[in-house]
């Protein structure tokens, strides 16, 4: 509900869940529309747009989307032709974004990213963008990419901005990486990613064989599941009002902070761990979690919605020991034994 102050300039706006007062600038917040049931309703038509060409994996889209929508990036393992490009496509055309692909080899430059400067026959300089000026870039097969044309990506990541012969450009908003790769375990003539780079994307997917029945849609219907029967269900204007409008929404209580606190921390101390979640880890979870409450209807995040969600934003940034490894030890079982022994807070 929203109530006016005493000053002109600002509104009061009391959360359903815990009754607290917080005072928005009116200028920075329009007064449209939007409130938790319109949000609910446009990421789930995102979701269900993406969902009628991408069979089985809905809950991998809710993951992605929550991503788009808290300004994250996503990197999905898994074979290929399980329809990763796909998912890409369809996204950024249901929210009426550009989409531009950049595909992973070693003879890729950092500049073929980013883009470079011309000289004009006049002596002018032309800037050419690169295909990181989209507002969802698909980087398929990163880890085929040196690590120096990886470093390009950090600052796009990290800043939404290139800076190119000392000159910094803006990315559009929304900007999203989707980035590809193979899992390590089976993969040949490939760079592992740095860990810096691999903190800057918010979350990890999977995207594996499906199960028969899956399969067997997946084929019948391969004539229709093409990104073009994709609708436009969002702008790019209205994306970029649910981004803002998410954390003036929906509340994040000083428990459910805590507990994501209480979950990095936990692995961090582990002793298996060689290094743990950053504190960028703990930022990306609070902020996903944000835009899933919305998802899910509510103007507040619960710590159902950090379990959920943790399993997807931790495992890819820790580092397990050698012993750790030895023992058959992975990361998703640490962030398992977090979730199973760290207090959930109480209602």
């Amino acid at each position: 509900m929203l109530y006016l102050c005493n000053s002109s300039t600002l509104i009061y706006f009391l959360s359903s869940r815990d009754h607290y007062w917080n005072c928005i600038d009116v200028w920075d917040y329009e007064l449209t529309s939007i409130d938790i049931d319109s949000l609910r309703e446009a990421l789930k038509s995102v979701v269900s747009e993406v969902s009628k060409v991408v069979v089985g994996k809905r809950e991998e889209i809710e993951v992605i989307v929550s991503t788009l929508f808290s300004e994250g990036h996503i990197l999905i393992e898994g074979y290929p032709g399980t329809g990763k490009t796909l998912l890409a496509k369809s996204l950024a055309k249901s929210i009426g974004g550009t989409f531009r692909r950049v595909q992973g080899h070693p003879d890729i430059l950092p500049t073929d990213i980013t883009g470079f400067h011309i000289y004009t026959v006049d002596g002018r300089v032309r800037f050419v963008e690169g295909p990181i000026f989209a507002n969802v870039v698909m980087v398929d097969e990163i880890n085929r990419i040196t690590p120096r044309a990886q470093s390009a990506l950090l600052e796009a990541m990290q800043e939404r901005q290139v800076t190119v012969d000392g000159i910094t450009y803006k990315l559009p908003r929304p900007f999203i990486v989707i980035a590809t790769q193979m899992p390590m375990s089976i993969a040949t003539g490939v760079y592992p990613l740095t860990e810096t780079l691999i903190d800057r994307f918010t979350a990890r997917v999977t995207s594996f064989y499906s199960r028969s029945d899956e399969e067997y849609e997946i084929v019948a219907r391969s004539d229709e599941l093409v990104a073009e029967n994709v609708e436009t269900v969002l702008d790019i204007k209205k994306v970029v009002e649910i981004i803002d409008a998410i954390p003036k929404l929906v509340y994040v209580s000083e428990r459910v902070v805590k507990y994501i606190v209480d979950l990095v921390n936990y692995i961090r101390q582990h002793n298996y761990v060689v290094y743990g979640p950053s504190h960028r880890v703990a930022i990306h979870l609070y902020r996903i979690a944000r835009v899933y409450a919305a998802y899910s209807g509510r103007d507040y995040v619960i710590p159902d919605d950090v379990k959920k969600l943790a399993k997807y934003v931790i495992p890819h940034r820790i580092k397990l020991t050698t012993e750790a490894e030895a023992e058959g030890y992975t990361p998703e079982r640490i962030v398992e034994e977090a979730l199973s022994r760290v207090s959930v807070p109480k209602e």
